[in-house]
């Protein structure tokens, strides 16, 4: 996966712990066993919907991808990593972020670095976006969750990644604890109060169930922090929408546009 790629990723994502803030208190020991566990039960495997995705390519395609599959076996770790980067990227541009975070998870498992898990969680993220049966679905929202865990346990201080973990929670809520992903986004809050990405987090998601009030004082609070973020000027032009004020809507939507 080529530099381009990996931005276009990472800004697809459209945000829009250390499993944190007390919500996971368990020993690593404990955790492993938890995401083995977890991995059993998926419903599919990635090497079969790797057999499934090659089913549907063009015998072009599938020469590429295998020819690809085949510099994978390299034994230096650096050069096996550029190929699997590789081999991400181009099934991503396939319409497959499946197989691309399948492969973006192994480039993750030999380099082990934040940048790395945090790409392979963005991917497996667009997945939740894009695919839709249900095998798909089950597979990357586990990686998505494990991926984002991994870039917490190396970088506890980056927010991003505690926003993006809240993120797949709250848009795949689990049946047992379906406000878990918000509950996440509203412990981020109260710890970094004038933190700009989740204020922007907590008012989409207020903006969804018609909190235009709420979702406004968090807009205007994080626009006082980042006065020149334009996404703000939008999302406070869908604000003042909700609540009727035409002329501030205008206002914010001419800035959103500019």
């Amino acid at each position: 996966m080529n530099k381009t790629q990996i931005i276009t990723i990472l800004a697809a994502i459209g945000l829009f712990g250390l499993l944190f803030l007390g919500f996971d208190t368990k020993p690593q020991k404990q955790k492993d066993l938890e995401k083995s566990r977890s991995f059993n039960a998926e419903l599919t495997s990635g090497q079969a919907l790797l057999k499934n995705a090659k089913e549907g390519l063009s015998s072009s395609d599938l020469n590429e991808v295998s020819l690809l599959e085949s510099q994978t076996n390299a034994e230096n770790d650096s050069l096996k990593a550029e190929f699997l980067k590789e081999l991400s990227g181009r099934w991503y541009e396939l319409q497959r972020p499946d197989i691309a975070g399948y492969y973006a998870e192994q480039v993750a498992e030999l380099e082990n670095s934040e940048e790395s898990w945090a790409i392979s969680g963005t991917t497996f993220s667009l997945c939740l976006q894009r695919m839709q049966r249900e095998d798909q679905v089950d597979f990357c929202k586990r990686r998505a969750i494990s991926s984002f865990e991994n870039a917490i346990s190396l970088s506890p201080e980056n927010m991003t990644h505690q926003v993006n973990l809240a993120m797949v929670f709250a848009n795949n809520p689990p049946q047992e604890q379906p406000m878990k992903g918000i509950q996440m986004l509203l412990a981020l809050n109260r710890k970094a109060p004038e933190n700009v990405l989740v204020l922007k987090t907590l008012a989409r998601f207020g903006m969804q169930t018609n909190q235009f009030e709420k979702a406004l004082g968090r807009l205007q609070k994080a626009k006082a922090q980042a006065p020149e973020d334009k996404e703000l000027d939008c999302l406070l032009a869908k604000a003042h929408q909700g609540l009727g004020n035409a002329a501030e809507a205008a206002r914010f939507q001419s800035l959103c546009e500019k």
